[in-house]
């Protein structure tokens, strides 16, 4: 079968298309016979040694699948050959075929294509997590969303509208903002052509924003922080920006706010049914038709390179997927 491998921790470019061995499940595992895999920004950053984690080289990036189940190991109930699923592997997913924790696998809710369920479980899951367990947004708040038209931004657009917030979109182009207000965006902050502490403050009368919710960081973090209300909280998603901001502590202190570091894979682990409650109530939202996963690209899985090149420089609106079989 064949597998984008990453044989050293290095440059995306050193990433290589192979036939490998095909996969076999193990004790309480199960292989997915991979037909769509998201591409993240997090995939990117492992093969370049940059993550909070390494896998054993060599591997394969790519930390969501969809697709059909191959084989089941022992001790698996639940689960058969044969069944449609989405499964957060961490990485493995460039490749035609998937080993995975059978814990890790959910079946696909019927309407759903393969495309979009590859690349729903991360961002979804880390919104959620994000305003429902780390931020407890409450109806009526203010959330201020930063790289809004991207995977995680426009997932936190869509849930924060549903648990009834005002959300204010920002984003880096007009285009990218019709996309956020699309998808429920109240209000909208084009931050390349305005202030965007400026911004908000006109939005909220002065007040500020109750939750920040930023995968972005560099240069927007301190204005966002700046903007927070009494009691607000930061939500810490990540850096696609690449650089990782310095907050000066006396902000939080001055409005009694909160900076909420947010890792949602270290969750699941750590509380896998609280984990599974979460997507039991994303699957009834989608059910629902009450998310609208964006999926702007596909790329086959040759044309690796050029997904995760529009992903790792931000072209991205919403998800891309490789599209295996």
């Amino acid at each position: 079968m064949k597998a984008v491998l990453a044989k050293a921790f290095a440059p995306l470019e050193q990433l290589a298309l192979e036939e490998v061995a095909p996969k076999h499940a193990g004790a309480a595992q199960v292989v997915i016979a991979v037909q769509a895999c998201g591409v993240n920004f997090m995939d990117g950053l492992i093969v370049q040694g940059k993550y909070q984690t390494k896998p054993p080289l060599p591997f394969s990036p790519g930390a969501e699948v969809a697709g059909v189940i191959k084989e089941v190991g022992t001790g698996v109930t639940g689960l058969s050959a044969g069944l449609r699923v989405l499964a957060p592997v961490g990485y493995g997913g460039f490749a035609e075929e998937v080993v995975t924790e059978a814990a890790n696998v959910m079946a696909l809710p019927p309407a759903m294509d393969f495309a979009t369920a590859a690349c729903f479980p991360i961002v979804y899951a880390t919104s959620l997590h994000a305003l429902k367990d780390r931020a407890q947004l409450k109806a009526g708040e203010t959330l201020l969303v930063l790289g809004a038209a991207g995977g995680v931004g426009l997932t936190a657009v869509e849930i924060g509208k549903i648990m009834g917030a005002r959300v204010i979109a920002a984003a880096s182009s007009d285009d990218k903002l019709a996309l956020c207000q699309a998808h429920g965006a109240d209000q909208l902050i084009n931050y390349a052509t305005s202030d965007l502490r400026e911004r908000v403050k006109e939005l909220t009368a002065g007040k500020g924003v109750d939750v920040v919710y930023d995968p972005v960081g560099g240069s927007y973090a301190e204005p966002a922080v700046r903007s927070l209300a009494f009691l607000g909280r930061y939500l810490v998603i990540g850096f696609a920006s690449g650089e990782i901001p310095k907050i000066p502590l006396n902000l939080l202190l001055l409005k009694q706010a909160a900076l909420v570091g947010v890792f949602w894979g270290a969750f699941a682990r750590a509380r896998p049914e609280q984990n599974a409650q979460n997507f039991a109530e994303l699957f009834a939202w989608y059910a629902q038709g009450r998310l609208h996963p964006h999926v702007s690209q596909t790329f086959p899985l040759e044309r690796y390179g050029e997904a995760l090149d529009a992903v790792m420089n931000r072209r991205a609106q919403g998800k891309v997927a490789l599209l295996v079989a």
